[in-house]
């Protein structure tokens, strides 16, 4: 019985420590709280890159298009995997709309709201 207590604690004890390390990690890969996303002529966008993570609550509503990591968007346009405007137009617009038409609150649905020249 003693044994049966001694591995159930060692189990209980490699979970816990497994379950915090992945919550520190999970809170470390957040990215910028902020991101400026290069625009080509028209004026960058500052992105509130947590707020939208925590009203969306899934990466992947965005991420799908794009790898989670810095630059990525330029890198696959200048690659021509993604088109001008397609994460624009495709993600934020169309979720930032979708969002109004339910009552919901939301960001900006016109280009010049977000497209702002300083």
């Amino acid at each position: 019985m003693r044994k049966f207590i001694g591995i159930m604690s060692a189990v209980c004890a490699i979970g816990f420590i497994s379950f915090n390390m992945g919550v520190q990690a999970e809170d470390q890969n957040k990215g910028s709280e902020s991101i400026k996303i290069t625009a080509g002529s028209m004026a960058p966008v500052t992105l509130p890159h947590h707020l939208h993570q925590k009203v969306l609550n899934d990466c992947n509503l965005c991420h799908d298009l794009f790898p989670q990591t810095l630059g990525s968007i330029n890198d696959l346009k200048s690659q021509q995997k993604l088109k001008k405007q397609q994460v624009m137009n495709s993600k934020c617009i169309q979720c930032h709309k979708t969002k109004k038409e339910a009552g919901e609150e939301t960001g900006p649905t016109e280009c010049a709201k977000c497209h702002v020249r300083i």
